[in-house]
């Protein structure tokens, strides 16, 4: 049975290995084919990621064991993904956003609605007014995003890697 919990800044901490060990079964994948070295890079950016204003990481386990998770924190109003081609509408610029940095499941257990639940529960509540993310187009989870309502707004082009699709999605207003 899937449990999920919520974690905020430093409680977040003892995560960190088994989201590194996610994140390293995740993105070993096509199309990302990432490998030790970009895995180390996530693992040293973990610690200042969670101390970010607003960071929540939402995790589904099984057990013991992590089997999803998605984490974002607030982006600040007129600040928008570094590299983009444009940016967004002025209503979105202006805003607060919550920027998901990852929104993962192993490979095991896709399909069962986990990925939803996640960030569902990790939007619920948000006090932006809107979330974004930023999406290799090449994967099937873009394609998953854009069905769940994200839209595409620019792109992002990075020096290494291909260029990343920025979405979109409006939030609930409390």
């Amino acid at each position: 049975m899937v449990a999920y919990r919520r974690l905020d800044g430093p409680s977040a901490t003892p995560l960190f290995a088994p989201l590194v060990e996610l994140y390293g079964v995740v993105y070993a994948e096509p199309p990302y084919e990432e490998g030790p070295d970009e895995v180390a890079g996530f693992a040293a950016r973990l610690p200042e990621e969670s101390s970010r204003p607003g960071f929540a990481l939402v995790a589904a386990e099984d057990g013991l064991d992590l089997i999803g998770a998605a984490y974002g924190w607030t982006m600040s109003p007129g600040v928008w993904w570094s590299r983009a081609d444009t940016a967004p509408a002025p209503e979105i610029l202006a805003a607060a956003k919550l920027a998901v940095m990852e929104w993962i499941v192993h490979p095991d257990h896709r399909r069962q609605g986990i990925g939803a639940e996640l960030m569902r529960r990790l939007l619920v509540g948000r006090p932006e007014t809107w979330a974004t993310l930023a999406s290799d187009p090449r994967s099937l989870a873009r394609r998953l995003y854009e069905q769940a309502g994200w839209r595409k707004v620019g792109t992002s082009h990075l020096p290494w890697g291909p260029a990343m699709d920025l979405l979109v999605l409006p939030l609930p207003v409390h």
